[in-house]
């Protein structure tokens, strides 16, 4: 009598091979990534693009957004897939409950109204008073990533948006002085690895950083504000010249993983605890 093989958990691992991303390559993340998926589950990969209709035919136990590059690119499909995810019940890892990156950089200024340790934040001109004095500012779009609209002005430069029109759906903060910036990668909440960049001008030219116990309490505390229970996150941060840590960002919806700058252990270590997450997700708990 014939027996059917067991039946192995059905990913749908949405992946953008073609964006190219400074002093990064996505595609080569994925490839690697979904080949370890590969051992434990069956993996079918889509461009972001084509993920709602063929999330919508069930024939996946999860939908895994991974490199998909900047949802700015396509934001109303983005919305339009949120939708149907809901409406549909599908379990998407990561989560989307994040209130981080997932809906904007407007948490900045909640963090920033809430006295957490984040680089200051304001989205109106008006309100520059409340920021440290600068002669250089950042302006951003509260839906931007990738460094993508980042400009840096000057006062004169900022005097010149109004709340009305120009300052619409920006962020507002100073231009920090400081020494690296450094990135902490989270699985299910449990640190994972970290990563920084000794030179700021090269944001993604990394070596490998081993946090202080005051590091990893600074991280953790921004994961657990988050409202992901499945899922990776990287809490991208700066070192002032104080020696003080202030959060860049919170990245919670495909945040890239420079895996291949770990070691083969700690590479594995990750892998491990994805497939271990991702199984907790298909299990509901």
């Amino acid at each position: 009598m014939n027996t059917a093989p067991p039946h192995r958990p059905r990913i749908l691992f949405v992946t953008d091979l073609a964006y190219q991303a400074k002093g990064r390559r996505y595609c080569d993340e994925d490839i690697h990534l979904t080949a370890r998926l590969r051992e434990d589950f069956d993996v079918a990969l889509c461009h972001p693009l084509d993920a709602a209709p063929l999330m919508e035919t069930g024939a996946f136990d999860t939908v895994v957004v991974r490199n998909s590059g900047p949802v700015i690119g396509y934001q109303e499909q983005w919305d339009d897939f949120t939708r149907r995810a809901a409406a549909c019940g599908a379990r998407v890892y990561n989560q989307l409950t994040g209130r981080a990156d997932q809906v904007g950089k407007r948490y900045l200024l909640d963090l920033t109204a809430a006295g957490y340790p984040v680089i200051p934040t304001v989205d109106d001109p008006r309100d520059v008073d409340r920021l440290p004095e600068t002669e250089t500012y950042v302006v951003k779009p509260q839906l931007g990533a990738d460094s993508i609209g980042l400009e840096f002005v000057d006062a004169e430069g900022l005097s010149a948006l109004t709340p009305d029109a120009d300052s619409s759906g920006i962020l507002i903060q100073p231009c920090v002085d400081f020494t690296y910036e450094v990135s902490f990668y989270f699985v299910d909440r449990s640190f994972q690895y970290a990563l920084h960049a000794p030179d700021p001008a090269e944001r993604w030219r990394l070596e490998r950083y081993v946090p202080t116990a005051a590091d990893l309490s600074f991280a953790q505390r921004f994961v657990d504000w988050n409202t992901i229970e499945h899922g990776i996150q990287r809490v991208d941060a700066c070192r002032t010249r104080g020696g003080e840590l202030l959060l860049v960002e919170l990245e919670d919806l495909n945040p890239y993983l420079s895996l291949d700058l770990l070691d083969e252990e700690t590479r594995e270590s990750f892998v491990t605890a994805m497939k271990t997450s991702l199984r907790r997700r298909l299990a509901g708990r």
